[in-house]
């Protein structure tokens, strides 16, 4: 089975992500977030650094999508769709131009083309007090200071995540949007299994 994570900042997708690869015993991949040296640059300056920063996120997870290709049991904590996602909110929000937008879909789109579908787009679905919350206890200094882009980030990720399904005509049997509480409790994590795996048994 592979699995992709998508949902907001915050709301837990390296945590699922390591939880389900150890329960399956799955070839983790995880996106290098905090290694990228672009990251802190952006949020320094979203205007001069949106293109070159999405742009490398996309590049290094498809490098790792592509070295996974051919392995049937993946965990991807993060996915193209999901960083088409930051795309377009980037646009809403008027930091990237129209220009830089349709330059960052064409390179996505070739991407997709070369690349393994998953079975499952995992989504994560949690409030926004949680994910304020969770933003605030991992402490990463660069999502500081970052009230305003977080909650318009907040406001419109979902309703974007589904017209870019829409769009790239992603069937609802691969989607499973998946509200989460608390994914370290025991019972709740059982639950969180049961939820993937009634999903895949439909999927086939």
């Amino acid at each position: 089975m592979r699995i992709g994570i998508i949902g907001p900042i915050g709301c837990g997708k390296s945590t699922l992500s390591k939880k389900l690869s150890d329960y399956y015993q799955a070839t983790l991949v995880e996106e290098p977030v905090e290694k990228n040296e672009y990251l802190p640059l952006f949020y320094q300056d979203k205007e001069t650094f949106a293109l070159l920063s999405q742009n490398a996120f996309y590049s290094s997870l498809f490098l790792l999508m592509w070295k996974t290709k051919d392995i049937d049991n993946v965990v991807c904590d993060s996915t193209l769709f999901s960083n088409l996602v930051f795309t377009e909110l980037l646009r809403l929000e008027g930091i990237m131009t129209a220009m830089e937008v349709a330059l960052t879909y064409a390179i996505a789109d070739e991407h997709l083309k070369r690349i393994p579908d998953v079975d499952i787009h995992i989504v994560i679905m949690r409030r926004t007090e949680q994910l304020f919350e969770n933003v605030r206890k991992r402490g990463r200094d660069i999502e500081q200071d970052q009230h305003d882009y977080l909650t318009f980030h907040y406001s419109h990720y979902y309703d974007v995540l589904r017209r870019i399904f829409k769009t790239y005509k992603v069937p609802e049997s691969q989607i499973l949007w998946l509200p989460i509480e608390d994914m370290e409790d025991e019972l709740e994590f059982k639950q969180i299994i049961q939820t993937i795996e009634n999903k895949y048994s439909e999927k086939r």
